[in-house]
């Protein structure tokens, strides 16, 4: 099977690991320069944090919490050309502390895109990886927003700037009735007034009148995710409930795995291949939860996929469907040699 793809998903996506000296510092070793970086304390309970290039590297939001974002300073505070600089705040650089930063690549800052019936005030685009970030401001009433992907994207997670407001997820095996909360565990829940029932095209997505997503004079910040074959993929599976779990196909190697089971209350699941560097991986952290990494969790990371080696309900509970969202580091290369397992 030949693939008209990324061959190297690490230029867009990848995963560094520091340990804290609690002193000014850059992080480097990442191998672009990001315009999104999702840091969480793997030793502690802080909070996780993202940072972008379009709302300005001094802004954090929470993705545990539904607090509008800060600028608390001494956190992360620059975007470099091989990764990031942090401040001395325990959050993102405790003494002898150990943390996860992914990092995605997008374009800078950007610019406005008038494609919807909003004009965003920025938006950063990386349409080789299917990636924007955009920021917005409500208006209160149905509307669209340009993404700039020009395909239509998997994923959307909204979040409001400027005031305490649930994370709101579109994932596409869900439709554009449904949405998930990344800030809790709730399954999915049905509401016109968050997608508008309407399914983003390759232009725009449309947003309702939920305060969540589209307040009147609200400010909101829009990660927008298109798959792209060797490198990311947004889809489901339904549980098998035993130890042999269900083989999800994406068709390279992860370098990422979330999970998240769409009924009832579960977790979201987040397993990398830099902290686990061996299968079975055991190491996990969960999106709306401060704790500390776990590592009760068992997943095989797969040359083209990965399986729960676990019953446990929150991943792998029989004939129950889960959403996931996968990057690569790896894939199938031009001349169709397949990638190895671990």
């Amino acid at each position: 099977m030949a693939y008209s793809s990324i061959v190297k998903p690490s230029v867009y996506f990848n995963t560094k690991l520091y340990t804290g000296n609690g002193s000014v510092r850059t992080e480097t070793g990442v191998g672009f320069q990001p315009d999104m970086v999702w840091i969480k304390d793997r030793t502690g309970t802080n909070n996780h944090e993202i940072a972008d290039a379009v709302r300005g590297a001094n802004y954090q939001i929470y993705p545990n919490l539904a607090n509008a974002q800060t600028n608390a300073g001494g956190h992360l505070t620059a975007f470099a050309s091989d990764g990031f600089t942090l401040g001395t705040d325990g959050a993102t650089n405790t003494n002898n502390s150990n943390y996860v930063a992914w990092n995605w690549k997008a374009n800078g800052q950007g610019s406005s895109n008038t494609d919807g019936s909003i004009n965003t005030t920025y938006t950063s685009v990386n349409t080789t990886a299917g990636f924007s970030i955009s920021t917005y401001t409500g208006t209160g009433s149905n509307a669209t927003i340009g993404h700039g992907l020009g395909v239509a994207p998997k994923m959307i997670i909204i979040k409001s700037r400027s005031n305490a407001k649930d994370w709101t997820v579109y994932h596409a095996s869900l439709g554009n009735t449904k949405w998930l909360e990344l800030s809790g565990s709730a399954g999915e829940q049905t509401n016109s007034n968050r997608w508008n029932n309407t399914s983003p095209t390759n232009q725009v997505f449309s947003v309702g009148v939920d305060s969540g997503i589209n307040g009147s004079g609200y400010t909101y910040v829009a990660y927008c995710f298109a798959e792209k074959t060797g490198y990311s993929k947004f889809g489901s599976y339904v549980g098998n409930g035993n130890a042999d779990g269900t083989f999800v196909y994406t068709g390279f190697k992860p370098a990422f795995v979330m999970t998240k089971k769409t009924s009832g209350t579960s977790s979201w699941d987040m397993h990398d291949t830099k902290r686990d560097t061996f299968n079975v991986a055991t190491k996990h952290l969960l999106a709306e939860d401060a704790g500390a990494e776990g590592s009760t969790v068992v997943l095989d990371i797969l040359s083209n996929g990965f399986k729960f080696r676990t019953s446990n309900g929150d991943r792998n509970a029989s004939g129950a469907t889960n959403i996931y969202i996968a990057f690569g580091q790896s894939l199938v290369s031009s001349n169709n040699v397949p990638c190895t397992a671990r």
